[in-house]
Parts: C-alpha cells; sequence; structure tokens
C-alpha cells in the first residue's frame, strides 16, 4: 500500500468517525521513519490527515511515542483520553501551542494496532472541556480497527506475494506437494483481493494469480504429474474464479463465505453458475475442468 493509498485509508476513517459521534475535529497519521517510510518500530508519529480542522496547526506535527496524549497512546498501546488538554496532569505538554492554536480542549486518541505493534493513532476532539462518552470513544475505536484491517490485508497479501515467488516450482515436473502449496497461495491471494483498496497492489496480486493459474505441470486429480492439459476457455466471473479458488483447497461453504465476506447462499450460487459455465456437475469436478481451463493452478 503506497502512502497515498494509506492516506485514503486514515481520510475514510477520520470521516467515518465525525459522521457516527459527531465530533467536530478528527486527525491523525502513521508512524513513519525518517524517509517517510510507515514503520513499525519506530517511535514517531507524523499527523497527516486532519478532518474538520480551521487552521494547519497541526498537520505534519511530529509526535514522539511518551511525549503529550498521542504520544502516550503509542507508549502504551491503548486509547487514552483527557478532558481539558491544557490541564490534564497525566500527559506531557509539548504540543500545547498546535493544540490550542487550533483550539481543542477535550482530545480522545486511539492507537492503530496491529500483530500487537502500534502504526498509527486516530484522534477526535471538541473545542470544549467536556467528557469523551462511551459511544464516542466505541465510535473511534471501531474507526481505529477499520485502519488495522486494512494495514494487515495489505502486510498478509505482500507476505503471500513473497512466499509465492519464491516458492512457486521452476520445474514442470515437480512433485503435488509444491504444486499444493501453490495452489494454498492462490486462494488466500484470490480471497484478499477484494479486500483491498490500494488498486496497484490488487493488480500485482491479481497477475500473479493469473501467473499462478497458467503454470505448466500442474496436478491431475488422481495427483499424477503429467503435461500441461488443453485449455478449453471459459469465462467465469471474479468472484466464481474466487468461490472455486475456496472450494479447491478444501473450504466449505460456510468457510468459503467466512473468507470471501460472502454470504453462504451468495457462494452456492456463484458455485451452482461456475459449475454451469463448466459444464460439471459436482464440486470436484468443477475444480477439476477449472484446472484444465488454465482458472485455477
Amino acid at each position: 500500500m503506497g502512502e497515498a493509498v494509506e492516506a485514503v485509508e486514515m481520510r475514510s476513517a477520520l470521516l467515518r468517525l465525525r459522521r457516527t459521534t459527531g465530533l467536530p475535529v478528527a486527525f491523525g497519521g502513521l508512524l513513519r521513519d525518517d524517509v517517510g517510510q510507515v514503520r513499525d518500530d519506530v517511535g514517531q508519529l507524523r499527523i497527516a490527515e486532519l478532518n474538520g480542522t480551521s487552521t494547519g496547526a497541526l498537520r505534519e506535527l511530529a509526535v514522539i511515542s511518551g511525549n503529550g496524549l498521542g504520544g502516550k497512546s503509542i507508549a502504551l498501546a491503548r486509547p487514552c483520553a483527557v478532558t481539558d488538554y491544557r490541564e490534564a496532569r497525566h500527559i506531557s505538554h509539548e504540543y500545547d501551542a498546535a493544540v490550542a492554536a487550533e483550539g481543542l480542549r477535550s482530545v480522545l486518541a486511539v492507537p492503530v494496532v496491529v500483530r500487537r505493534k502500534v502504526r498509527g493513532v486516530l484522534y477526535g476532539a471538541l473545542r470544549s472541556a467536556l467528557p469523551v462518552g462511551e459511544r464516542t470513544f466505541d465510535a473511534a475505536v471501531a474507526a481505529a480497527r477499520d485502519v488495522e484491517q486494512a494495514l494487515l490485508v495489505r502486510d498478509e497479501v505482500r507476505r503471500l506475494l513473497t512466499v509465492t515467488r519464491e516458492s512457486m516450482p521452476r520445474d514442470p515436473a515437480a512433485g503435488p506437494g509444491a504444486w499444493e502449496e501453490v495452489r494454498a497461495a492462490h486462494g488466500e491471494l484470490r480471497a484478499l483481493a477484494p479486500k483491498l483498496v490500494d488498486a496497484e497492489l490488487r493488480g500485482e496480486l491479481l497477475a500473479v494469480c493469473g501467473r499462478l493459474a497458467g503454470a505448466v505441470g500442474a496436478v491431475d486429480a488422481a495427483g499424477a504429474v503429467g503435461a500441461p492439459s488443453r485449455r478449453v476457455p471459459v469465462a467465469l466471473a471474479p468472484r466464481e474464479v474466487d468461490v472455486l479458488a475456496c472450494v479447491a483447497s478444501g473450504s466449505t461453504n460456510a468457510t468459503a463465505a467466512e473468507l470471501l465476506g460472502l454470504r453462504p447462499e451468495t457462494v452456492k450460487g456463484y458455485l451452482r453458475s461456475a459449475m454451469r459455465k463448466l459444464g460439471t456437475h459436482t464440486r470436484l469436478e468443477a475444480v477439476v475442468a477449472a484446472r484444465r481451463a488454465g482458472v485455477l493452478p
């Protein structure tokens, strides 16, 4: 996920936060190193996204772990709030000038935590010294979870792409075990593709899936490795391919629905449609036919 896409994720989360809570101001950013790369092993955050602010005082403010409200949230990896920022005794006050310039009083900071590492912070604020209610607190946590999920999906896609490129057999005569690993990776990547906001990364993922599906030396249903079978052209919808990839990996309809974010009835519909196009009558026949057509690896 590039910086522009990360900005879209953060911007969307802040907008949802304001809409669901009525907070007048929301802002946030991700942890970055000295050259602007998003990382989870640095203790400095730059506030890059502002929503509802009336000045630029907070933009690009560098928040250090442990300093101020956001820094405290980073250090503790948990939400923190103050009813009156400038009078709060349990935070340090390195950023008072920027907060005062924007006229903020009551502030809430929620960390974006991925795999137990803080990756960013979302803030919500009022211009009056009022306590943050439970509904507002819950909405801020939910907004942070949305960003967390997007980062988690991006990280997992990157990991799978790397593993797939490194483990894909180069020899058409590779054993069945090697190709089963490729097929498993293909199914996981297809399931993650619809969850990606990053169009460039999604395109890269689907291109890799296409190469996997077109790989030679696929294992046939009996488990024997042979020459590439003759391709039978078939036009399947992307979601039909996603469902077949899950079925090929052994998923039930319920499991496929959970992986793809669909209802089980919808999965059944896609599977029936794919079977009709492939001219098959069972799940196994559909998977074999899809492999022969070069739709699945």
